[in-house]
């Protein structure tokens, strides 16, 4: 009905009609809204743990696309790098006469007018050593004997241990299939390598790590404070689950089968640290340690989706929250003792009162009663500076776990899996120790500097 008809014309029985009619239509329409509002909102990687490669990614204006190639080329035309401190060779350019006139020009009365770098790489090739070995029968016990040869040539696989950590650094930092890592090894370095060579190096390479690794998780098993996360893991076809422990000085990655809670009883073996940092998944929140910080970076994109959805009481609030929380911790190291107490009794009154509140919405009532239940474990890092707010370093740790897994589809031996696990594991730690991941490789296959890996 679009207009309303003249109501004085109308007969009672008329009038009673319409009202009928207009009833039954509000009715139809509450219904519908009633319906809108329980439909479930899209979930994208603003609002829930939904990877940003699955969201959706809007076009770009002709405006936006245009200006970006502009703005790349101007960075690059303005920007450079910084000189070498120590060149190999340096060229002097000083003129002999003017190019104007002939006249010949003294090398005291030039000034320098620009200094710039030529960068070559030179020819690789590999470095071959030959042994020659010999040996006899001892004349006087009648017995045969050979001679010694120096540490690190001994009888074996002729490729030694910098190819060995090349490989290794290639295969797990960049997902160079066997294939292409032996066309690789091939044109660049001059160095035939079949990819059953390959395989056989990269076993070794496990047997050697084994040590470095067992270092890493003796100082796991005497943290204060572990972050956990997981992913998932294709190996022999099946799906697995790779595990990442970590805190600001070691990363352990381990690849079992199970997503249960027996792998982190397996990894602590027994050690129950202080502080345990994660998600809320049931596995996560049954750690051993003493207390729980809930990653906040989750809760954020849960109160963003229930928002999304129509609460527009509870999720916003505690969304606010979150992030004053977070900004506090940011700013501890320059604010005064008091100012910081202040804030935090702030907040965890601010955290009753939200807690009282009582939305209407169905995402809103379900993330109250989540929050009630672990109330002691949203704003515990506000006990502790060394506590951090959420778990990205253990996202972030499993990042190119991912990427992998992608690439590669996954391992097709376990030893494949153990190895990749052994070979994360040495590079993050490495990384919070400021070592590179080649360098640390590099280290722990010729068991040689390794003292970063103690602390």
């Amino acid at each position: 009905m679009k207009e309303l008809p003249p109501l004085d014309g109308l007969s009672h029985a008329e009038k009673d009609a319409l009202i009928r009619g207009l009833w039954q239509e509000l009715q139809s329409l509450r219904a519908e809204v009633e319906k809108l509002k329980q439909k479930r909102v899209k979930k994208t990687s603003r609002n829930s743990s939904l990877p940003p490669s699955k969201g959706f990614k809007p076009n770009q204006s002709s405006a936006q696309s245009s200006t970006l190639p502009c703005e790349a080329e101007e960075s690059h035309h303005h920007g450079g790098r910084e000189l070498s401190q120590q060149p190999d060779q340096v060229v002097v350019a000083q003129a002999k006469s003017c190019p104007h006139c002939g006249v010949k020009v003294e090398p005291s009365t030039q000034r320098l007018s620009g200094i710039y770098e030529r960068i070559e790489l030179p020819p690789i090739t590999p470095h071959i050593t030959r042994v020659e070995r010999y040996g006899g029968i001892c004349q006087c016990c009648q017995k045969a004997y050979e001679a010694p040869v120096p540490v690190g040539l001994e009888p074996g696989s002729p490729f030694g241990t910098s190819v060995a950590a090349l490989v290794t650094y290639l295969r797990y930092s960049h997902a160079i299939s066997y294939k292409r890592l032996s066309q690789l090894m091939r044109e660049l370095y001059g160095l035939e390598l079949s990819q059953g060579a390959i395989a056989n190096l990269l076993q070794r390479a496990q047997v050697q790590l084994a040590a470095p690794v067992a270092k890493i998780v003796e100082r796991l098993r005497s943290a204060r404070l572990v972050g956990s996360d997981e992913t998932g893991a294709r190996v022999n076809g099946k799906n697995q689950w790779e595990w990442v422990f970590q805190n600001d000085q070691v990363c352990l990655h381990v690849i079992r089968p199970s997503r249960g809670k027996t792998v982190m009883d397996s990894v602590m073996a027994g050690h129950q640290p202080q502080v345990w940092v994660s998600d809320l998944f049931s596995t996560q929140a049954a750690h051993p340690a003493q207390d729980w910080q809930v990653c906040l970076a989750h809760q954020l994109r849960d109160c963003q989706y229930a928002m999304d959805a129509g609460d527009a009481l509870f999720a916003p609030r505690m969304k606010r929250l979150f992030l004053k929380a977070i900004a506090l911790q940011r700013r501890r190291h320059i604010l005064a003792p008091s100012t910081i107490q202040q804030y935090c009794a702030r907040f965890r009154g601010s955290l009753r009162e939200i807690l009282n509140l009582e939305p209407k919405s169905v995402e809103g009532q379900r993330l109250l009663k989540r929050y009630q239940k672990i109330r002691d474990h949203l704003l515990l890092f506000l006990t502790d500076e060394t506590i951090p707010p959420t778990n990205n370093a253990s996202e972030q740790a499993l990042r190119w776990s991912v990427v992998f897994r992608k690439v590669t589809n996954g391992f097709r031996s376990d030893w494949g899996a153990d190895l990749f696990a052994q070979v994360r594991s040495l590079i993050n730690t490495a990384k919070r120790q400021g070592i590179s991941a080649f360098d640390a490789i590099s280290r722990a296959l010729t068991s040689q500097k390794t003292d970063w890996l103690l602390g």
